[in-house]
């Protein structure tokens, strides 16, 4: 009588939910817009100061923090803050959560790490999903960051985030609350496809290039800030028409402008090509620690998800 052989079965890898992936993409980018949610009122004011008109409402970012203080008080820097985390639990639960998912089906699929076309593809399709998701919290921010700056007669004065999409929808339309979603969708596919790709890229230079720094804080911050720095170059003057747009007040029953390249254009002409780059400077400086505080939270919630329920010792967002 023959003894049958036990062929022992392979124990299926452990991986973090797809769920739980999405839900700390969200968490991180909220975690990170809690430090940089004054930046970013700063620079929606700029970018809005001079519309039409082309008079510049502040001389620099230090003026515009200084004026928000003096006029609506240290909790002024933090107008908003409800739109803007909403805007995390939406747009970035999207898009890191969708980024994550496509890198593990293509390395699933292919068995190799994806490339940098690949990887500016895949942050292309997380960038325009996310948007499209997050863009009624992102008209909200923006109304919200900027109604401090008009007069009290032109106030729109939310109460809360709730109550700024709620009477959106009610005196505007539904889709209103989509306004200004194709330089949206544009802005954050630039920014995904730039953001991505080119982080990775600096990283694994400054790891295997003449500095040879070692995986840790310092080197994602080397990396995030010089990604920062690019993807500011080539994504602001979409903000600016994303910013403008989501802002603008009906003029005769009619709106203010007809669309993205009638901002660019009117932007460029009444206060001049560098108006584009309006706000640069906070711009860059949210988008920077932004980055490092979202793909440092990132790590540790996956690199704690794997150790404490999964039981494995692996680290990484998947990024």
């Amino acid at each position: 009588m023959s003894i049958a052989q036990t062929v022992p079965v392979p124990e299926k890898k452990k991986s973090v939910p797809n769920g739980i992936k999405f839900l700390f993409g969200g968490l991180s980018g909220m975690g990170a817009t809690m430090v940089v949610q004054p930046l970013d009122l700063v620079k929606t004011r700029m970018q809005i100061s001079g519309a039409g008109s082309g008079k510049k409402e502040f001389r620099n970012s230090f003026h515009c923090i200084q004026t928000v203080v003096s006029r609506e008080g240290p909790l002024g820097l933090y107008q908003g803050i409800g739109a803007a985390l909403l805007r995390q639990a939406t747009y970035t639960t999207g898009r890191l959560g969708m980024y994550t998912y496509l890198n593990d089906v293509y390395r699933s699929r292919f068995e190799r790490e994806p490339n940098v076309m690949d990887s500016m593809a895949m942050g292309t399709i997380a960038g325009a999903c996310g948007a499209f998701i997050g863009t009624p919290a992102e008209v909200a921010l923006v109304r919200m960051t900027s109604d401090g700056r008009l007069p009290p007669a032109e106030r729109r004065n939310y109460k809360n985030v709730a109550n700024a999409l709620m009477r959106i929808t009610k005196e505007e339309g539904l889709t209103a609350l989509w306004r200004g979603s194709l330089p949206t969708v544009g802005r954050a596919m630039v920014v995904n496809m730039t953001q991505l790709a080119s982080y990775s890229q600096f990283k694994t230079y400054f790891r295997t290039g003449p500095l040879q720094m070692d995986e840790g804080i310092k080197l994602h911050f080397c990396a995030s800030m010089l990604s920062g720095l690019l993807t500011t170059i080539t994504s602001m003057p979409l903000d600016i028409a994303k910013t403008r747009i989501q802002n603008m007040k009906m003029v005769d029953g009619k709106p203010e402008y007809r669309g993205t390249v009638d901002v660019l254009l009117r932007v460029a002409r009444q206060e001049g090509v560098f108006a584009l780059w309006k706000g640069f400077t906070p711009y860059y400086c949210r988008l920077g620690p932004h980055t490092v505080l979202t793909f440092i939270l990132l790590e540790q919630l996956n690199q704690g998800f794997n150790k404490y329920v999964l039981g494995v010792e692996k680290s990484g967002s998947g990024l």
